[in-house]
């Protein structure tokens, strides 16, 4: 399954900043950077629950914004990229 996540975290406080930077890590950690706030995710639905859960464990409701794409393989394809990017092809086989 491939999701897109954005998000939005308040960075005026010590705690927003805290959060800011444990939001960026649990997405690193499941995908890829696409923009500053926007990740590319490709995970089983058992994996994306427990992200999910991790990621709403987080942020705070009253003040930071959470969005979460799920996005189908025929619209994956249809993505178009214009500019620089140093995204991985999902598609293609990875060296680690």
């Amino acid at each position: 399954m491939f999701f897109l996540v954005c998000y939005d975290v308040e960075t005026v406080t010590k705690e927003g900043r805290r959060r800011l930077r444990r939001v960026a890590k649990v997405c690193e950690s499941h995908g890829q950077r696409a923009q500053k706030s926007v990740f590319e995710c490709r995970m089983e639905l058992s994996l994306y629950l427990q992200f999910e859960e991790r990621l709403r464990s987080i942020i705070d409701t009253e003040s930071d914004s959470l969005r979460i794409y799920q996005i189908d393989e025929d619209s994956v394809r249809k993505i178009k990229q214009f500019g620089q990017t140093g995204l991985r092809d999902f598609e293609e086989p990875q060296i680690v």
